[in-house]
């Protein structure tokens, strides 16, 4: 099992749900879109089963993944809720009237706020390496799901800081190009010596 935490942003967007109680702040999104390809260095795809047996018990919704930030919503209390569909991991919170929550509320109402990411980490993988791609098929843990300024897609400082969750897998590509190329020497090699013996 990889312990490594991986952050990813997806360019789906959050929304404010209009409830019959209008005092609620209601919020919905995909945190997770399942077979849509994302690139930087390598392709990335999250199975649409990698979320069957995964720890999703104490989930809470931050905003850009910040712990210094005051935790929007979150799973133990029934603020906040997660489901599985054929799209992706779709969220719904409830927001408490606080002066951050209601900034974030307005922001997302305003259209400033739109996107979300998850934290997670990842039991079980395979790369296709004749296409650079990686697929997620069994995600372990869910950190937290969070409201974020910058989808995964662009290059600016708040995906900075998920580049570097990325390294270990751009070498663990490597890694596995390496050792491909290696074995194909080894039956080079062995091949050569048999037509040598052979002779």
């Amino acid at each position: 099992m990889n312990d490594k935490k991986e952050v990813r942003f997806f360019a789906e967007n959050l929304q404010v749900r209009n409830d019959n109680d209008s005092e609620k702040m209601i919020v919905e999104g995909y945190a997770v879109v399942f077979d849509s390809p994302a690139t930087h260095g390598f392709t990335e795809i999250i199975d649409r089963n990698a979320f069957n047996g995964c720890d999703m018990k104490d989930v809470p919704l931050k905003y850009n993944h910040d712990d210094s930030h005051l935790i929007l919503a979150r799973t133990r209390n029934n603020s906040l809720s997660l489901s599985i569909d054929d799209k992706g991991l779709l969220i719904r919170a409830e927001l408490i009237n606080t002066t951050s929550n209601i900034d974030i509320y307005k922001s997302i109402q305003a259209g400033l706020l739109d996107k979300m990411s998850f934290a997670f980490t990842v039991e079980e993988e395979k790369w296709d390496l004749s296409t650079d791609t990686r697929t997620i098929l069994k995600i372990d843990r869910l950190y937290d799901v969070s409201v974020v300024d910058t989808p995964f897609y662009d290059t600016t400082s708040i995906y900075a800081r998920a580049l570097s969750t990325l390294d270990s897998e751009k070498k663990k590509l490597d890694n596995l190009r390496a050792k491909r190329e290696l074995s194909k020497r080894k039956l080079l090699l062995n091949l050569k010596i048999k037509e040598i013996g052979g002779i």
